[in-house]
């Protein structure tokens, strides 16, 4: 689809500003209101998805153009959909899908941005998104028994995704995950140096194409397999593979978890049994492609009926984040004895960024690491002794957030308080 696809939903913005805030009978404080980091961060309208829309409206009369300032505005954004799900709780319109065809469209026609450009040259010439890495895809593994699943049959794929694979300090999380489906009698596979990138993130910065190339190679390989279940401890990835391939006709029959879901059903099967005591108050953090992003994508094929009202025929199912995967994390940290999981403010659906979202870790840092404390106070503020999460660019840019400010305040993925507990 493109901009004017979505020229209906352009128009039904009356800027009521309800995509800046959570809904105000979510609301606790004005101190956690904000729901939108770059509305939050740069105080001026058309940073937010209302603005946004405007520009774009403007844009359809009068022809597109991309200045500096209005280039800042489409890259200053996490993608993380808030405003989309802010929007929707009273109105029926999209907001998150035209503010993707607008990246889209800069890119295509040639408006990039230098940091994301050398992001995605990484993707196409080293099958990684993470640029001036020297280790190899699945150097993580090393040592580990466990299956290539292009090699040997398996029922279960392990993707640990460029962000695990790539990143020494989260190793541990992915040589956990392996432990624990090894415990429970998984039969599991890695893919190895041959594991392909989802293309997801390429998708959030505007580059649609490298997302199919990706989600193309990413499907045959999983049909080859005869796996029955892919499974993930990336919430990008995920939602790349549960939502995008979807969407665009790449997702297959094979089933899609996210390792929180699998790892509470081993539990809730009783195949894993957490008896080691880990005391600790802890509160968890959504990630925004696990949350909110993280609803079935839902097929729809209609028309819009002429007149005022925005009516379609069939009537339309709006995606409104609060079919997410929220009590699987949860009921994975609750089954661990001595933790004690409390809330902050904003949670689920509306939960705060971590900041990484959108290729704005890599073209503005100062901004994402701005998101993340924000996300860090709110932490203390409930309480918590520690952060949990269960993304690991929500680990990374949290955790590294932490340790910069050197505050002494802990950042965890789920699977590595469970290990600890199993």
């Amino acid at each position: 689809m493109a901009i004017q696809d979505y020229q209906g939903d352009i128009n039904m913005c009356c800027r009521c500003s309800a995509c800046k805030h959570i809904p105000l009978q979510k609301i606790n404080g004005m101190e956690h209101a904000y729901n939108c980091p770059s509305i939050s961060k740069y105080e001026y309208h058309a940073y937010s998805g209302g603005g946004r829309l405007i520009t774009m409206r403007q844009m359809l009369t009068t022809g597109f153009y991309y200045s500096d300032k209005l280039m800042d505005i489409v890259k200053n954004c996490q993608m993380c959909g808030a405003c989309d799900i802010s929007c929707k709780f009273a109105m029926d319109m999209e907001v998150l899908d035209p503010i993707q065809e607008f990246r889209i469209k800069t890119v295509d026609e040639g408006h990039t941005v230098p940091a994301l450009d050398k992001v995605i040259e990484s993707l196409r010439k080293q099958n990684t998104m993470k640029p001036g890495s020297k280790s190899k895809r699945g150097d993580w593994a090393k040592g580990l028994d466990v299956k290539d699943y292009t090699k040997q049959k398996v029922k279960v794929i392990y993707h640990a995704g460029c962000r695990t694979a790539f990143d020494k300090d989260l190793w541990p999380v992915a040589t956990a995950t392996i432990s624990l489906l090894k415990k429970a009698g998984v039969e599991v596979g890695i893919a190895g140096n041959s594991e392909p990138c989802c293309g997801g993130r390429a998708y959030q910065m505007g580059y649609k194409e490298d997302l199919l190339r990706q989600a193309k190679e990413s499907a045959a390989m999983f049909e080859k397999s005869g796996a029955k279940i892919l499974v993930t401890g990336c919430a990008e990835c995920y939602h790349a593979f549960k939502v995008l391939y979807d969407k665009f006709g790449f997702k297959g029959k094979i089933e899609v978890l996210h390792i929180t879901q699998y790892l509470d059903r081993l539990i809730k099967e009783g195949k894993l049994k957490p008896t080691k005591k880990v005391n600790m108050t802890v509160t968890y953090h959504d990630p925004c492609h696990l949350g909110r992003l993280g609803e079935d994508y839902i097929h729809w094929k209609g028309k819009r009926i002429p007149g005022i009202s925005f009516v379609f025929d069939p009537p339309k199912t709006y995606r409104r984040g609060s079919n997410g995967v929220y009590a699987p994390p949860r009921d994975v940290l609750n089954s661990i004895p001595g933790l004690k999981l409390v809330e902050m403010d904003r949670n689920k659906e509306y939960a705060w960024c971590c900041g990484a979202g959108g290729g704005v870790a890599e073209s503005n840092p100062e901004f994402a690491s701005w998101t993340a404390e924000q996300r860090l106070e709110e932490a203390k503020s409930a309480g918590a002794q520690a952060l949990v999460t269960a993304c690991p660019g929500c680990e990374n840019m949290l955790g590294g957030t932490a340790k910069a400010a050197k505050s002494g305040f802990k950042v965890y993925d789920v699977v590595e308080l469970l290990d600890r507990a199993v």
